[in-house]
């Protein structure tokens, strides 16, 4: 069930895997460079301040020593604006190098994000409405193309952050934000909303797929395709059992009479890498629990328990992981 393998992902802002990112933190390393200079003069001059007070055997005073005083305390500050009007200048120009990334872009790849408390809606743009699909907590982009993410939230404002290919951006509601990324390599790349949010702010994490062009239009096109039918004695038990509960109302499986907008589209869950947006990786037992008792897993998360016999939850458990 977890095809991904690394269910965790990568998470640092010290290796960027594309321009936005890259671009953030080369400014960031500038600041930092400049803050360290700074405190290291603070330092010297603190050091040297304190030797000269001890080696004078009286306090100096008079009109000499004040305006020695005053064109040091000057120097300082005039230094300090100027170093405040570099940093916005850096600012300036990082930021608009960033846009110009997005704005020459050609043929992006369109992506709207929608934090609810707490987990990501992931649903991906296109002309046709029939080729319009949704996911849940997970984001594939092909490796080498600009993508435009539009970021709202139905809720409270979250924060999107995912370190190794851009930086933050808040979801305001009722607004859209814009965020554009780009992967120049493979991998897994963890994100997470980075604006308290609420009781489970801390376990509302996703995962960015970043993968070869064939291998991204393969998911695409398995994506668009409807959930699975059983396969199984079992598995139509699980789907039976799930059609017939109040799972419905929440959960949409395209294909089946299973049509619910409040939580994630399960279409194709089985092939996710995590369970309730990163906490737990997608495994049978993992599932299972999740269903069971998700209050026990994740406080406060809307979905509520659902009670089951054994043999039913495990046939639900199998159908949903046959969803691939």
């Amino acid at each position: 069930m977890n095809p991904l393998g690394d269910w965790f992902g990568r998470h640092s802002v010290l290796d960027p895997v594309g321009p936005h990112a890259a671009r953030t933190m080369s400014a960031g390393w500038i600041v930092i460079g400049v803050c360290a200079a700074v405190y290291v003069a603070v330092l010297v001059v603190l050091a040297l301040a304190i030797r000269h007070a001890r080696r004078a055997a009286a306090p100096e005073r008079g009109p000499e020593t004040h305006r020695r005083h005053v064109r040091v305390v000057g120097a300082a500050v005039g230094a300090t604006i100027v170093i405040l009007f570099a940093f916005l200048f850096l600012d300036f120009f990082t930021s608009r190098g960033l846009a110009e990334v997005g704005a020459g872009a050609s043929r992006p790849l369109t992506i709207v994000v929608t934090g609810h408390q707490w987990w990501w809606q992931v649903t991906y743009e296109d002309t046709a409405v029939s080729a319009r699909f949704s996911t849940a907590n997970e984001i594939h982009i092909p490796v080498g193309r600009p993508v435009m993410l539009k970021l709202l939230s139905r809720d409270v404002i979250h924060s999107f952050w995912v370190p190794n290919l851009a930086g933050k951006r808040d979801l305001i509601p009722p607004y859209t934000n814009v965020l554009w990324l780009r992967a120049d390599r493979p991998g897994i790349y963890r994100g997470q909303c980075a604006e308290f949010c609420g009781l489970q702010h801390a376990k509302m994490d996703f995962l960015v797929v970043a993968e070869p062009p064939e291998r991204f239009a393969a998911w695409v096109a398995n994506q668009r395709s409807p959930g699975r039918s059983p396969a199984d004695p079992v598995t139509r038990h699980g789907q039976a059992v799930f059609l017939g509960s109040a799972c419905i109302l929440c959960h949409t499986i395209v294909g089946t009479p299973a049509n619910g907008r409040v939580g994630p589209d399960l279409t194709h869950v089985g092939g996710r890498a995590t369970l309730a947006a990163g906490v737990l990786p997608n495994t049978r037992g993992n599932l299972a629990g999740w269903i069971a008792d998700p209050q026990r897993v994740k406080p406060g998360a809307k979905m509520p328990p659902n009670i089951l016999a054994p043999r039913d939850l495990q046939a639900v458990v199998a159908y949903l992981a046959s969803l691939q």
